[in-house]
C-alpha cells in the first residue's frame, strides 16, 4: 500500500515548509531556491505546481530534472536516514525535508545545495 504522503497535495505542505524556515529566520525565497535546485523548476513551474496542487507523486515524478548531487544528501530526518531509504519515491521526499531541516538549522545555502549554484 503506498504512503498516504504520495497522494498529498504539495501545494498543502509548502506552506509548512516555508514557516518553519520563517520561523527561523530564513525566508520563502530560500526555500523555493532549495525546491528549485532539488527538482529543476524554475520559479514559474514551482508555481504552476502549487496552483495546480499537485500530489508529491506527481511533483516529483513531474520534475524537470532530479538534481544528480541530490545524493550527496545524507543525514537523519524524522528518525530515518535518508540514503537507507530504498523506495524512492519517499527518498525523493526525505531530501527534501533534510534540505529544510538545514535551512531551519541555520546551514548556509552552499553547504544546503552541496557547494553548487542552483
Amino acid at each position: 500500500m503506498a504512503h498516504r504522503i504520495y497522494t498529498t497535495s504539495f501545494a498543502s505542505v509548502y506552506p509548512f515548509y516555508v514557516e518553519k524556515a520563517e520561523r527561523k529566520g530564513r525566508t520563502k525565497e530560500e526555500v523555493d531556491t532549495i525546491i528549485e535546485w532539488l527538482t529543476g523548476y524554475d520559479k514559474h513551474g514551482l508555481e504552476r505546481q502549487l496552483a495546480d496542487e499537485v500530489d508529491f507523486d506527481t511533483f516529483f515524478h513531474s520534475a524537470p530534472r532530479l538534481n544528480e548531487d541530490r545524493t550527496l544528501i545524507k543525514g537523519v530526518v524524522c528518525g530515518v536516514r535518508v540514503e537507507n531509504v530504498e523506495e524512492p519515491l519517499m527518498r525523493e521526499i526525505r531530501y527534501l525535508d533534510k534540505l529544510i531541516d538545514e535551512l531551519a538549522k541555520g546551514k548556509k545555502m552552499e553547504k544546503i545545495l552541496r557547494g553548487s549554484e542552483l
